[in-house]
């Protein structure tokens, strides 16, 4: 595990842009017995050596519940990491697709670190800007490495940013009061006395703004705890409205902060002087993410959509960049809204897969 968790640190060696993950938290979320995601998928890790040194790893995810939805017997990639060897690399690969076959796999597909809701895909361009928070990040050889093994890119996503999305949103809209209430709906704000209630009623939204998007599995109560357990780390909760019709939670708007120049600061391990400099540093954080948007499908050509972009013009305007976590082509919802805030396309992200002989 040790191997495993380092081997990064080897490969970004003196990369000014790569963000170190927090170690302790890469451990919680591959421990079977911490993560209830793994209630109903196994975990298999996989570490290349060159003699005694580490040159590649990687993750195996194996989740049943994907099998009963979809109907294939999918085993899902992850936490790829390799130094540029070829031949490291289609030894790795060689060991997991043995592994695979023993359990019936008729699917390789990823990055997924580990899920659908975590870090995913393959960065595929514009390899010489920092990612931002809960943003894929790789060198560009990792694609040469995979596809001569028979990877295959299954789907493409992409991030949209606005470098100047207070001027933007002054200009386009003005300063004002935006609408919060109308015919019987209204939003607001994440409410901390209420947490608990709160983050379930959030996770029922998107469990059901989400329930036909691609790969998408619902959230148990314990995973969204799980995934949510840091996070007055990098939001506020006046970064997350909740939309209602007559007192139901129907929508979600969810931004984070871009905490990853604070991250990098830490290089990979926590204590509490370090944890002290970044609460004091987190309140210059001056570009914001749109990190989830979801409305129950009964409800999404009502308007609640209108409420959610009043909702975030006002956040806009605190802030000097705005940036979205990976959307698909097809999501019209997010598209519209990128649109409505003058939103480009920035980065570009693959899921490769690989099907495998019975």
């Amino acid at each position: 595990m040790r191997d495993f968790l380092r081997l990064p640190f080897r490969i970004y060696q003196g990369d000014p842009n790569w963000v170190p993950p927090v170690i302790s938290e890469v451990r919680r979320v591959l421990d079977p017995q911490r993560n209830p995601y793994f209630l109903n998928a196994s975990l298999r890790l996989f570490v290349c050596y060159n003699g005694c040194t580490s040159v590649a790893r990687v993750a195996i995810i194996i989740n049943r519940l994907h099998e009963m939805k979809f109907g294939a017997r999918t085993a899902f990639f992850g936490f790829f990491e390799a130094m540029n060897d070829e031949a490291a690399v289609r030894s790795l690969f060689a060991e997991v697709e043995s592994y695979c076959r023993s359990e019936n796999v008729e699917v390789l597909e990823g990055p997924f670190n580990p899920n659908h809701y975590s870090e995913l895909g393959l960065q595929v361009n514009r390899f010489g800007a920092p990612p931002t928070f809960f943003q894929a990040f790789n060198p560009e050889y990792y694609s040469a490495l995979l596809e001569p093994l028979g990877f295959s890119v299954s789907a493409r996503m992409f991030t949209a940013k606005n470098g100047h999305i207070r001027e933007y949103v002054e200009e386009r809209y003005g300063i004002k009061n935006f609408l919060s209430q109308s015919g019987g709906f209204r939003v607001r704000s994440l409410r901390l006395k209420d947490l608990e209630q709160d983050l379930e009623r959030m996770r029922e939204v998107f469990n059901d703004a989400f329930a036909c998007n691609w790969h998408f599995l619902p959230s148990s109560r314990e995973e969204y705890a799980f995934s949510t357990k840091f996070l007055k780390l990098v939001t506020d909760h006046d970064l997350i409205k909740i939309v209602e019709c007559r007192g139901e939670p129907v929508g979600v708007l969810m931004c984070v902060l871009d905490i990853n120049p604070l991250l990098r600061k830490l290089y990979g391990r926590v204590g509490p002087v370090k944890y002290l400099r970044f609460i004091h540093e987190r309140k210059h954080i001056r570009r914001l993410i749109i990190y989830a948007v979801g409305i129950k499908k009964a409800y999404q050509r009502t308007r609640a959509f209108e409420l959610l972009l009043n909702a975030m013009c006002e956040m806009s305007l605190r802030y000097d960049e705005l940036e979205t976590t990976w959307m698909m082509p097809k999501n019209i919802l997010v598209l519209r809204a990128a649109e409505r805030f003058g939103l480009v396309s920035e980065k570009e992200f693959v899921i490769y897969e690989k099907r495998l002989p019975s």
